[in-house]
């Protein structure tokens, strides 16, 4: 069975990613800071987000943003081809399942390869992990509201 896809669905769905997304990983970063001023962590930060000691660039801020609408478009596309598989009684619980499932199948496992691959604060993947659930959440319901 070949579904319709609206485009504007998939680009209002990817541009409200991308504003949760900002507000969300911009709280969490404040919430954080203190990891992202600690010395014995200043090389593992991109020179795109800390091109010197301070806060990030306005251009770091503009690539987060463009990053976030293409994983917006992704995730509102894979929903809008496997909504109708997800388990639920409401479009709120079946966007709250599909947060869940792409948390659990896609950012768990990155989230873990951050402890064998890259010297990252424990508490920092810990507050990343979080961040990203309550994206992916919030992301699901919103992409299962847009769907027909």
């Amino acid at each position: 069975m070949v579904r319709e896809v609206k485009i504007w669905r998939l680009i209002v769905s990817a541009l409200l990613f991308m504003l949760v997304a900002q507000v969300v990983h911009t709280l969490g970063a404040m919430a954080t800071m203190g990891y992202y001023t600690d010395e014995r962590y200043a090389a593992v930060w991109s020179r795109i987000m800390m091109p010197k000691p301070g806060p990030p660039p306005a251009s770091f801020h503009i690539y987060s943003s463009v990053f976030n609408f293409i994983a917006g478009l992704m995730f509102a596309f894979v929903y809008a081809v496997v909504g109708p598989s997800i388990p639920g009684e409401s479009k709120a619980a079946k966007g709250l399942m599909y947060g869940l499932l792409i948390f659990l199948v896609a950012a768990v496992p990155g989230y873990l390869s951050l402890f064998l691959l890259i010297n990252v604060p424990v508490g920092l993947i810990r507050a990343w992990t979080a961040s990203g659930l309550i994206v992916y959440l919030i992301a699901g319901v919103i992409a299962a509201y847009l769907e027909r």
